[in-house]
Order: structure tokens, then C-alpha cells, then sequence
């Protein structure tokens, strides 16, 4: 008897049903049987099946005689199932990577009960990926398994079959059975969650529910849209045959009359000239379920269907379609002429006097941009007080710096007056640097992979970049900083200009240089890394070959293998992946870099320009150069990793468990790469960039570079970085004769 047994039905997904069962045969639990019923479907369907079962045992093919719609051909699944759980999965929808073990695991953590609710994710024919917004019902706090009674906001998740895994005792017990017709779901998702005794939660997105551009059921025009009053029905009648659930009545009926209501308004649902039918069978439902105790929902909309109001109703949808309209058009020009009146007041504000003691800051779209001007402004606060600094809002302005809201008045007259401009990209076409102000460009991260003009030979990579706009954005950078001349050489071929490049070390690592053992000890414990475990923060790279950014090591497969000693904290797009489960954390959006590096003992990644910045930091590197041939055709590499790598190298995902768990990513090979690869690409990162761009900045310093050599920086006397504490390492396998790993140089 295997633990899983997952129902497909098709009828018509020819072209994606292989994907739909690659995606449960390729599950990392194998204890499971696919049933993939033939709804005696016109096109290969079928023959698809028979191929699928001829390879794997594990797949038994049905095939009906007629077409019998979704959910007879879910219910000829299930008199085949022998599983001790169902999950049903429609012939154009996949499973997410690991699902069934997730759902294995939280079912045996909850005591199996009789039904579990996970999460999905609609995706769009366009890559989008967007996840349930009702996810925060699926959380797993709390007692396990529970009732309805103690969660009925579960009966406002997607009322569809999919989403939930069925104890197949509880549901041939209670005759469960899917009826014909279309919102078959409706019918089989309200009872099963009333006459469950047992439910649980799986807080993760475990289906990718495909919006198809065309073909699906509910983008079709069709009278069998009248199909949802006999469903409702069907619920009702459940309901009124077991007076115990009658308490149910008030969210049921709620939950009818938002159903009918959608069927009624939506443009692509119910053929023309029947509408007045549809709402007047509407009245006549709700008057039926509804008791004189059971409350009426408010809304507008939801009293014209209740009452049979169609005439009214087409009425406000042609006032509501009238009023976007001239909504639209007046925007137009409200936009028009709000954007005329700034453009005035920027040009009048550029002739006003510079404020010498202005300096504005911003940085990039995301959360993982803004680390150097962030260290500069603490700079300016320290070095430099009687400036005074301002953010252009967005995700990486620090907490509690003044903010001005991008494109308003205000913000256009910081940028016409402050003496000193700090972006990490660029101010925009907008920007008309005048004469005395100042602005420092920082980049975001020392050059791995081509950029600026480098990626004229790399469309795939430059995605549509204005290199002319570009050209005459670097015409306005004052300063260019660099943090070595690796990256001095490659910003000037890159980004071609008038500029001076201040060769003075990475702001953005300053807090590196000068951590406690508080703020070490306060890092690990704030992202849950229990004493004694190795922390691998493992931070692949953006693929620009790639819509969907798939991590090339799969997070939770990597740390079953590592074994219960290891921690993972994973910086990557989060995907389908839980935010945070045991021993997976996951940084993704966590802008305090600096306490991710710190709570790590170790960095696994490929090429990720993060490398950069922790060989500062003297800790252990692991490179992954899995896909390396890829990346440098895709984008380009100004440095070849393989020759000069950062620490110790692994091609697969093998070469990875092997390097990690034998101890060979802090051997004295390993030890003595860093140590060349820091003396390369880091060496003035001694905890005092920030202060000597400001000193050059605003104080007039002389140019040129610090005076320390790679060679003297390594001895400098660095007591709080001697004194990181690193977690224990001693169940870790020690390859023979390296030293002890030390934070100090």
C-alpha cells in the first residue's frame, strides 16, 4: 500500500500533462501511486498515459469509456487509489519540488489527521508567479490538528480539490464523491472540511496552478455556468441532512452568494442574453437557503444578484465602465500637467543657491542594493555632522532617515540643491547635474560578471540596457568608488567618463572589520542557529538566462544530505520554498547583509558577487562552478574563478557534500586560496573606506589610495574581529593538518 495516491484526470492538456506528471514522479518521497484517468479525451492524452505507464510501475492508466467531465473521472480515481492519503491534481497543474515529503512530514507531525490544506500559486502564461493571498490561514502556529470549528477561515481558501490531501478511510467512510457538471469542487470541499475531525495545515505552496491563456473551464462562455445552483444545492442538502452542521448556514450562504455574484459580473462567464435568467434563478436560491436567522452579507453588488436585480446591475456596470473611463482620461491630464508643473519647479530650484550642507542619498529598486551609501551617510553623521542627509524612498533607505517620496516637489529640490549626490545605480534621465554639486557614484558590488558597456555583446545578459543613457549618466559622476584595482580597471572600461575613481576599499564592508562577539552571538541567535551547528549561508547567483530563478542546488535536498549538523540559511528568491522550516532559514529580502555574513561560518555559492565581500571577512568560501560555462556565455566574466578561486571548488552537487562534510572547505589548501584571492580583490577593507570617502569628499583629503599595502593591512591589530566566535565544529570530519579557523588576519 503506498502512502500517496495522486489523481490526475485529463481531458484536452496534451501539451502539459507530461510536465504535470514529471513533476509527481520526479518527487523526492517515491512511496506513491499516480493514477492518470483518460477522460476519453480527442486528443493524445490517452496515448501519453500508456507511455507514462510503460516506463514506471508506479503509474496505472485509466481509460473511460465516454467523457464524463472532472469529476466522475476524480472519482474513477478514486476506486483505483490504495494509498493512505488522495491528492487530486488537474492535468495542467505540477506539483512544486519535495512536496509529498513536506506533506508526509506535516501529516506524521500532526498525528494524521483527515484532511491537510497547503497553499499554491497561480502561474501565468508570462513567468509570474504569484502566490495565494490568503496564505496567512495556512499558518502552522498553533495546536494541531484542530477542527473547523477552531479555523473557518479555511472554508475562504480556494474551494477546489487540489489544495488538500484526504485521508482515503475518512473519505470512503463518509461516501465522498465528486458530482458531474461544472464547480464540481463546490460540493466536495465545504462537506469534507465540515465532516473532517481532524485538520491540519501545511504553511508551503505545494501546487502551481497554471492560468492558462485559453481553454480554461472558468474563462469559457458557457450556459453550463448554471451548473453552481445545483451544486449549491448539493451543499445544502449535506447541511440540512445533518442538523449538527446547521451552525455552518450563515458562512455557507456568504459564501453562495460571493460565488454567484462573480459568476454574474464576470465579462467571460455567461452567454449573452442570459444574464436576467441567471440572476432570477440567483433570487430564488438565496431565498431558499436563507433562514430569517442567517445574516446578509453587505455590498452593493451582492444585494442586486440577492434580489434578481439584472437591469440595475447592467446599469452600474455601464456607469462603473463609464466612470473609469473618464477617470482614465482625466489621469491623463492630471499627469500631464503635474509632470509639466515639476519639471518647472526643478528648473527654477536648479537656479536657486546649492546647500553645501545637503547630501542625498539612494539606491536601487531592491532591498539588496543601498549597502554603501547606507555606510557612507553613517560616515557623513560621524566625519562630516554638519551635513545634513536625505533618502530618495524606496526598499533600501535605512530606518529612521529622513525620506522624501520619489517624484514630488520636495524630492526635485533636494535634487536640484544638495550639494552632495550618493546612488549606488543612477538619479535617472531626469537629473541635470549643475556646477558644484557633487556626485558619487558607489556601484553595488565589485565587477564579477560584465556590465556597462561590456554588455554590448551580451543582449541576453543586458535585457534591453540604453547604453547612450548610460553614457550620459557617467558624465555626471564626480567620484567612482573601487575597492581594488581589479575593479578600478574594469569601472573605467565599463562605464567610460570624466569621473575620478576613488580607490579607497568597499564602504559597504566596513561593519565587517569592526563586528563584536556580541553582534556575532546576536546574528546567529536571531536566525535560529543552534551552538554547535555549521551555518552555510549559501547565496547563488541572479541566472540572466533564466525567467524563474530555480536555484542550481535544490536548498532542501542539499541539507537532508548535509545531516542534522549543518544549518542552511539560503539568500536566494524564496519560489516555492517554505520562508522558514528547521534547519532551512531563508535570508531572501533581509537587507542587514552584515548579519547574515556573521552568523555563517561558511559561504556556499557560484557567482554570486557576494564572494567578494566575504573573503573580506576571512571566512571560508565554497565555489559551485556547476553551470560556470553558462553564466561566462551568458554574461561574461572579468575573472576566471576556476584559476583563482576564493576557497575550495565543487562541480556538482556531490563535489558539495563531499567538500562540506569532509572538512575540505577550511583546509589549509582552501586557507591559503582566500588568502590570495583577499590580497587580489579586497585589500584596503580595513573598516575605514567610509571615512576616507568622506574625508576625500567633503573635506578635500588628497587623492590616491590609502596608505596601507595588502601585506600590512593583514597584520593590522584587529581585537574584535580576533574575537568572533565561531560555532563548534567538532562533529565536523577535519582533514589532516590545517590549522584552526580564525577571523583574524
Amino acid at each position: 500500500m503506498p502512502r500517496f495516491s495522486v489523481i490526475v484526470p485529463a481531458y484536452e492538456v496534451q501539451a502539459y500533462l507530461a510536465e504535470c506528471l514529471d513533476s509527481v514522479l520526479s518527487q523526492s518521497y517515491p512511496d506513491l501511486e499516480l493514477i492518470a484517468v483518460d477522460d476519453r479525451s480527442p486528443d493524445g492524452c490517452g496515448a501519453i498515459i500508456d507511455e507514462y505507464a510503460a516506463r514506471d510501475a508506479r503509474v496505472r492508466a485509466v481509460h473511460l469509456p465516454e467523457n464524463r467531465g472532472l469529476g466522475p473521472a476524480r472519482n474513477a480515481g478514486i476506486e483505483e487509489a490504495r494509498g493512505d492519503y488522495l491528492l487530486f491534481l488537474d492535468g495542467d497543474d505540477t506539483l512544486t519540488p519535495h512536496t509529498l515529503r513536506a506533506v508526509a512530514d506535516r501529516v506524521a507531525r500532526t498525528g494524521e489527521p483527515d484532511v491537510l490544506v497547503f497553499d499554491y500559486a497561480r502561474t501565468h502564461w508570462d513567468g509570474t508567479i504569484l502566490r495565494n493571498r490568503l496564505a496567512d490561514r495556512l499558518t502552522e502556529d498553533g495546536p494541531a490538528p484542530f477542527t473547523l470549528a477552531a479555523r473557518p477561515g479555511l472554508l475562504r481558501v480556494l474551494m477546489v480539490a487540489w489544495n488538500k490531501a484526504y485521508r482515503r478511510e475518512f473519505v470512503t467512510r463518509e461516501g465522498f464523491a465528486f458530482p458531474p457538471g461544472f464547480y464540481e469542487d463546490t460540493p466536495w470541499t465545504f462537506p469534507v472540511l465540515m465532516a473532517a475531525g481532524s485538520i491540519a495545515t501545511l504553511d508551503r505552496v505545494c501546487v502551481h496552478y497554471r492560468q492558462r491563456h485559453r481553454g480554461s473551464i472558468l474563462r469559457t462562455t458557457s450556459p453550463r455556468h448554471f451548473d453552481v445552483f445545483d451544486q449549491y444545492d448539493r451543499v445544502f442538502a449535506y447541511l440540512g441532512a445533518r442538523p449538527e452542521l446547521e451552525r455552518w448556514r450563515p458562512e455557507l450562504y456568504a459564501r453562495m452568494l460571493d460565488h454567484l455574484t462573480t459568476v454574474a459580473t464576470r465579462r467571460d462567464r455567461l452567454p449573452r442574453g442570459s444574464h436576467a435568467a441567471f440572476l432570477r434563478r440567483a433570487r430564488a436560491h438565496c431565498r431558499r437557503h436563507r433562514t430569517p436567522s442567517t445574516p446578509v452579507p453587505p455590498g452593493l453588488r451582492r444585494a442586486l444578484v440577492r434580489h434578481g436585480l439584472h437591469r440595475t446591475l447592467r446599469t452600474l456596470r455601464l456607469a462603473a465602465a463609464l466612470r473609469r473611463h473618464v477617470h482614465a482620461v482625466a489621469g491623463r491630464w492630471t499627469g500631464a500637467l503635474r509632470a509639466a508643473a515639476l519639471r518647472l519647479h526643478y528648473r527654477v530650484q536648479r537656479r536657486l543657491p546649492l546647500r553645501a550642507d545637503h547630501a542625498l542619498f539612494a539606491a536601487g529598486p531592491t532591498r539588496e542594493h543601498g549597502r554603501d551609501p547606507r555606510a557612507l551617510e553613517a560616515a557623513f553623521h560621524t566625519h562630516a555632522p554638519q551635513v545634513r542627509t536625505a533618502w530618495i524612498d524606496g526598499p533600501a533607505a535605512p530606518a529612521g532617515a529622513a525620506r522624501l517620496r520619489p517624484g514630488t516637489a520636495a524630492c526635485w529640490t533636494a535634487l536640484a540643491r544638495a550639494k552632495y549626490l550618493v546612488h549606488d545605480d543612477g538619479f535617472g534621465p531626469g537629473l541635470r547635474k549643475r556646477p558644484g554639486q557633487v556626485f558619487v557614484q558607489t556601484r553595488h558590488a565589485t565587477p564579477l560578471g560584465h556590465t556597462g558597456l561590456d554588455l554590448l555583446e551580451r543582449p541576453a545578459a543586458a535585457h534591453g540596457t540604453d547604453f547612450a543613457g548610460l553614457l550620459r549618466e557617467a558624465d555626471q559622476w564626480d567620484h567612482l568608488l573601487s575597492g581594488s584595482r581589479h575593479a578600478t580597471l574594469t569601472w573605467e572600461r565599463a562605464y567610460p567618463g570624466r569621473y575620478s575613481v576613488l580607490e579607497y576599499g568597499a564602504p559597504r564592508n566596513d561593519g565587517f572589520q569592526r563586528a563584536s562577539a556580541a553582534e556575532v552571538a546576536r546574528a546567529r541567535e536571531t536566525l535560529g542557529v543552534p551552538e554547535g551547528a555549521v551555518a552555510v549561508l549559501y547565496a547563488p547567483a541572479h541566472r540572466d538566462h533564466r525567467r524563474t530563478q530555480t536555484p542550481p542546488l535544490d536548498p532542501v535536498r542539499l541539507l537532508r544530505r548535509l545531516g542534522p549538523r549543518f544549518v542552511l540559511l539560503w539568500h536566494g528568491p524564496q519560489g516555492d520554498q517554505p520562508r522558514t522550516e528547521g534547519r532551512l532559514v531563508h535570508t531572501w529580502g533581509n537587507p542587514d547583509i552584515l548579519s547574515l555574513f556573521l552568523a555563517s561560518d561558511v559561504l556556499l555559492t557560484d557567482f554570486s558577487p557576494l564572494l567578494f565581500d566575504y573573503a573580506g571577512l576571512d571566512r571560508p568560501v565554497v565555489l559551485h562552478t556547476g553551470d560556470w560555462e553558462t553564466f561566462t556565455a551568458v554574461r561574461g566574466s572579468y575573472v576566471d574563478l576556476r584559476a583563482c578561486p576564493p576557497g575550495a571548488l565543487a562541480g556538482s552537487e556531490d563535489e558539495v557534500i563531499e567538500v562540506l562534510t569532509s572538512g575540505r572547505w577550511r583546509s589549509e589548501q582552501a586557507t591559503r586560496s582566500r588568502a590570495a584571492f583577499r590580497d587580489r580583490f579586497c585589500p584596503f577593507d580595513d573598516g575605514n573606506a567610509a571615512e576616507r570617502v568622506v574625508k576625500h569628499v567633503v573635506m578635500g583629503g588628497p587623492p590616491g589610495l590609502p596608505a596601507v599595502t595588502p601585506t600590512a593591512q593583514r597584520r593590522l591589530a584587529r581585537p574584535a574581529a580576533e574575537t568572533l566566535p565561531r560555532a563548534p565544529l567538532a562533529s565536523v570530519p577535519q582533514p589532516s593538518g590545517p590549522p584552526p579557523i580564525t577571523d583574524g588576519r
